[in-house]
């Protein structure tokens, strides 16, 4: 990582940390450079507001969960397992970054980077587009299934679903259990795989 990487880096990994815990509407710039351990002149060099930060808190996220799924989901197991393993990794991060993705949405929503959200997850949707079309390949799902326009259901599908559980409730082990059995039915129905 070079010079200009490490302090656009420290500045994103601050402002998480301040933005998480003082919240959006009380976080000043000051606040992030502080964390950052930059002169606030460095933070304008990478970005024109606090909120122009929050593309590339998006982007840190995306790329754990991309870590994550690459880990977790093997890619010669059934289907069926790649699809509960894809689920219980994005419900545990969720879990984990529930403060980090209450942010980001609200940061996004609060601004004029939500447009770049698309662009952001392109790497996640390509990465799910190639599972299914390997799953479809072997005869897992629906041969006549659009993988490009369904890896996105499907992501929508599964994050939502655990937004319901760890960013808008307090959710119970058995109800984050029961809200992944309920998802993974719901998936694996419109995929076209036999629910186990």
């Amino acid at each position: 990582m070079n010079l200009i990487e490490d302090k656009k880096e420290r500045i994103v990994r601050a402002a998480i940390d301040v933005l998480c815990s003082k919240g959006i509407e009380k976080t000043k710039v000051s606040d992030i450079v502080k964390g950052a351990g930059i002169a606030q002149g460095t933070f304008y060099l990478y970005f024109p507001s606090k909120l122009a930060v929050m593309p590339s808190i998006a982007e840190i996220m995306v790329n754990k969960i991309l870590d994550a799924l690459q880990n977790t989901v093997h890619l010669d197991a059934p289907i069926e397992v790649q699809l509960k393993s894809f689920i219980e990794t994005v419900f545990q991060l969720h879990h984990e970054d529930r403060d980090q993705l209450a942010l980001l949405y609200a940061g996004l929503a609060s601004s004029e980077y939500l447009k770049e959200w698309e662009s952001i997850y392109a790497p996640y949707y390509s990465w799910v587009t190639a599972l299914l079309d390997a799953a479809q390949s072997n005869g897992w799902i629906r041969e006549k299934l659009n993988t490009a326009r369904t890896a996105r259901l499907v992501i929508g599908a599964i994050e939502s679903a655990a937004e319901q559980v760890f960013l808008f409730g307090q959710a119970d082990e058995a109800e984050i259990e029961e809200q992944a059995e309920v998802v993974y039915a719901f998936v694996a129905h419109a995929l076209g795989i036999k629910v186990l």
